[in-house]
Order: structure tokens, then sequence, then C-alpha cells
């Protein structure tokens, strides 16, 4: 578990340099990343999670793991 911890973290760090890599060739970094966040935030609410009796929890950590992603560019909107 702690080898799929680690290699999720790893996935983490890499997609937030990547996001930060593309957003500072852009002309305004700060909508992009605001706008990209937001796309995220639309792919997770609409997803379907099959399998889960509580998919409602699933939901929620997916939620917090993008706002974690965006943190350290951007602060949360809210909703």
């Amino acid at each position: 578990m702690d080898e799929l911890n680690g290699k999720m973290i790893a996935c983490q760090i890499l997609i937030t340099g990547l996001i930060a890599r593309v957003a500072n060739e852009q002309r305004d970094p700060l909508r992009f990343l605001s706008d990209f966040r937001d796309e995220i935030r639309a792919v997770v609410k609409g997803i379907n999670i099959a399998g889960m009796e509580n998919t409602d929890r699933v939901r929620y950590v997916a939620q917090q793991t993008v706002d974690e992603l965006f943190s350290l560019m951007k602060p949360p909107s809210v909703d």
C-alpha cells in the first residue's frame, strides 16, 4: 500500500508540474489555471463511478485531490 501511495504522490507532483509549465506559457496563467481547475472539477462531478456503494465518498476524495493539486498554484474558487 505504501508503494501505491508513493506512486500516486509522484503522479500528483508530475501532473502539477505539467499544469504549471503549461500555465506559464499562457498569456494569462491565472485564468488558464482557473478554467482548467473548473473543467477538472466538472469532470469529477459528472464521472460515472460503478461498483461502489458510497460513490459520494469517492467523489468527495477526488474533489479534495483536485483542490490539493491546485492549492499550491491558486486557492480554490468558492462554488
